[in-house]
Parts: structure tokens; sequence; C-alpha cells
């Protein structure tokens, strides 16, 4: 489907700022962008790429001011990152939606399903799993006994859900993931060995989150492990046993969680974080790529460098860090200066 620069300002609230016919029928990165498509400039890095690019149509804000010609239609807008979203958003509702249930799943008859649901091909439903309304269980996942999907849930291709395990509405659940996996306990034997500590509880997800393709969240020895509502977790991230993880935290790819911590709202986790075990963090907290955290951080605090350090503390060491090379030129002249007196003084 095609829509004119006219049509999108309208949608927008924008201004169109040349040919007002001009149309797309996708979207594209501005600098590799072709005709036919609609790019946007949020970036001003990017601003060279506006004269160049083959784009039909480009975003801009009400303040752009071009510094040379623009092939391109522009439209005018408030705020080019929220237009942008509410473009994608509008064209993706668009795109087709799968509907309907594979004679090829497997649905037990002590299962419920939901209205407007799809299910995919080799698909399996456990006895007393509950699926709600408008849900879409894509190719090969499995959802075990006693499961609970959400109205509007998506569980791309691939997902394991395993017994006992609540995930809540609008949840997006990409391929792979693996969600009430035992945790990882074991408990030393007179042998030498491990013993198996069961793994009793669930995995309780909340409203509106979404967790990356091959991310694993693993159940609870006891009680409930808890992702809060609107919580983002990326590709490759692993949750352990017993972790609580508060409402609207985002993390980064391959995070790691160890067992029984505490992580608050409204935090983010950048990638290869690693939070060790029974550790509670704080609201609103910031932690820094690669960063080791082995004890409790307060609200509002950012932590970085493994072992993690305060944000101020670690420039502060990388400063000296890079210092090192030129201090140990000095100390090395003045061991020499040393020597050569110590060498006088015997004479």
């Amino acid at each position: 489907m095609k829509f004119t620069a006219e049509m999108i300002a309208a949608l927008l609230g924008g201004e169109v700022v040349g040919n007002k016919e001009a149309a797309v029928h996708t979207v594209s990165s501005i600098e590799d962008g072709k005709e036919g498509s609609l790019s946007y400039l949020t970036n001003p890095k990017y601003e060279q790429f506006v004269y160049t690019t083959g784009c039909s149509i480009v975003l801009v804000s009400r303040e752009f001011e071009p510094k040379q010609e623009v092939a391109a239609t522009l439209i005018r807008v408030e705020n080019v990152g929220a237009s942008v979203l509410q473009l994608l958003e509008m064209y993706n509702a668009m795109k087709p939606q799968k509907s309907g249930i594979s004679p090829k799943a497997s649905i037990s008859e002590k299962a419920t399903v939901g209205e407007k649901c799809y299910i995919g091909d080799f698909a399996v439903i456990e006895d007393g799993a509950v699926i709600g309304d408008g849900a879409k269980i894509y190719p090969q996942c499995y959802v075990g006994d006693g499961v609970k999907i959400g109205a509007q849930t998506k569980l791309y291709a691939g997902v394991k859900i395993y017994e006992g395990c609540v995930v809540g509405e609008r949840c997006i659940i990409h391929a792979g993931a693996v969600i009430g996996a035992d945790g990882f306990g074991f408990a030393p034997n007179a042998s030498g060995g491990f013993d198996k500590i069961p793994q009793l509880g669930n995995v309780i997800i909340e409203d509106d989150v979404e967790i990356g393709a091959n991310t694993c969240i693993d159940r609870a020895k006891t009680d409930s492990t808890i992702i809060r509502h609107g919580v983002k977790l990326d590709n490759l991230v692993q949750v352990g046993h017993n972790v609580q993880i508060g409402a609207n935290t985002v993390s980064s790819a391959q995070m790691g969680i160890a067992g029984t911590s505490k992580v608050g709202e409204n935090c983010f986790l950048a990638g290869q974080v690693g939070i060790a075990d029974h550790i509670t963090i704080g609201d609103r907290v910031k932690i820094g790529a690669q960063s080791g955290i082995d004890r409790d951080v307060p609200n509002d605090e950012v932590r970085m460098g493994s072992p993690a350090q305060s944000g101020k503390g670690f420039y502060r060491s990388f400063a000296v860090i890079k210092s090192l090379p030129e201090l140990n030129r000095r100390v090395a002249a003045l061991e020499r200066v040393v020597e050569s007196l110590k060498s006088n003084e015997n004479e």
C-alpha cells in the first residue's frame, strides 16, 4: 500500500516541503534509501545524507534548515522520533496477521484456547493450559501443563514454556526462549558429587513484557521467579531462579542474573552485565556494559567496571590507567637518578 506525503503529513500533523504527491510504500535508513521509501533525520551526524539520499520522503524537525538543495520531499514534524514510531506502529498493524489453528498442532482436550487465536504447525499445548483471546502461538512452540498465556501475547517459533508458568497479556517472546527450565541448584554429597535440588516453583511474567530470542528464565526453587510489567529483555539473557525484575527495567544482550537477586524498577542493564546471587539493586539504577555487580546498589546509582564501582569512581580510575605509561616512564627516570646519586655517594 502506498502513502503520499500529503497523507503522511495529515496523519502526523506535519508540513510538506516539496512534492505533496510523492509516494512511499516502505521505510529505510537515510543513507541507503531508495525511491519509494520513507526515511527520517533524528541525529544531526546524518544530515549529510539528506542531500544525497534516494528516499522519496524524509521526516525532519520543524527547526531543520537545509544547507543545500534537497531532492527528496521533506515533512516537518514536531518530534521526529515519536512520528517515526507512530508510522512504524501503523505499518506493522497493516501487515497480514496470522490466524487459525493448524491441524498439525497438538492441543490437549483439557486445554482452553480463546477466541481468534493463531496456533501454528507442530505447536504443542498440554493439559490444563489456558490460551487467552487473540494469542499467537507460532510453529513448534511448547506450552506445558497448566501454563497460562494472556490475551494478545505472541510466542514466536520454538518458544518453550514449562509447566505451571504464567505469561501476561500483550507479551512478546521471541524464538528459542525458554521459560521455566530448572534453576541451577545442586547440593554437594558425601561421595564428592552433587545432588539435584528440585525446583518446585514457577515463572510469572506480567503484562507488556518483551523477551528476546534464546533468553532463558529459570523457574524458582520455591515460590516464583517474577518479571514485572513492561520489562524488556534482549536476546541471550539468563535470569536465575527466584530472581525478581522490577517494572519497566530494560536489559541488553548477554546479561546474567544469578539466583534470588532482585532488580528494581526503571533500571537499565547494559550488555554482558553480570549480577551475583542474593544481590539487591534499587530503582532507576544504570549499569554499564560488562560490569560485575557483587554487592547491593542503592536507588538512582550508576555502576561501571568489574568489580563495579560508581560511575565517577570508574572514570577517575580510568583516567589514572590512561596515564600509567607516562607514570612508569617517570618512575623509571627517578630510579635512574636515585641510582646515580647512590653511586656518587659511594665514590
